[in-house]
């Protein structure tokens, strides 16, 4: 009887312990993906900062994709803001280890492949001349990839409108373009709903703003 009751109190024991440490993640995770669309946190500082908060919760969450999706999310936006161009590709690079972390424990995933063609992207910036040929067609590709396995995600629609918005004409730019995938990806948004309150949900904000520069 006392082995039984003993099993029972460490079994009870352990759920504490998993609740209290499950507990613990989502508040820390709700606490950092609050200041994803903050104006103040949307700096080379800032997201680098966000970045590393989102790589130590990874550490110690070893089978949670989030923070690394998240913490790679935030290096590619670090790269894009990033002046000095010879260090871009090794923030790149953190964002690449960040996303493939996240994907070996998803899975193939929608927000997953928008990070992927974010990736691609940053690449071109370091020289448009002679990385666009190669990076260009392989962003959109995850793209169209991503609306295949996702067509509902608003975020898909975000990024190919900031292509066609950034894209040259005499490459297929087209700010006309731009503004009806920015128009879609809002329509998109009204009928979104994330996984849970830590799920992917950002850019809402800011396809609003891109679309006040096309208009």
């Amino acid at each position: 009887m006392k082995r039984i009751l003993f099993s029972l109190m460490a079994v009870a024991g352990t759920i504490f312990t998993v609740q209290a440490q499950s507990d613990q993640y989502k508040s820390a995770m709700k606490q950092q993906v609050a200041l994803l669309d903050s104006n103040s946190t949307f700096t080379v500082g800032g997201m680098q900062q966000l970045a590393n908060t989102f790589e130590r919760i990874a550490e110690a969450e070893k089978t949670q994709w989030l923070p690394y999706y998240y913490a790679a999310y935030c290096r590619v936006n670090e790269a894009f803001m990033t002046e000095n161009k010879s260090k871009t590709d090794e923030i790149i690079d953190k964002s690449v280890l960040n996303i493939e972390k996240a994907q070996a424990l998803k899975g193939p995933d929608s927000e997953i492949s928008c990070i992927l063609s974010l990736i691609a992207s940053a690449r071109i910036g370091v020289d448009p001349m002679t990385r666009g040929m190669k990076y260009g067609p392989e962003s959109a590709e995850l793209l169209e990839t991503a609306q295949k396995q996702n067509p509902e995600n608003p975020r898909v629609f975000v990024l190919k409108g900031q292509s066609a918005m950034y894209t040259p004409e005499a490459f297929g730019g087209s700010k006309t373009r731009a503004k009806e995938m920015f128009d879609i990806a809002l329509k998109k948004f009204a009928t979104f709903k994330p996984e849970s309150d830590i799920a992917p949900n950002w850019g809402e904000g800011y396809v609003k703003e891109l679309i006040k520069q096309v208009q």
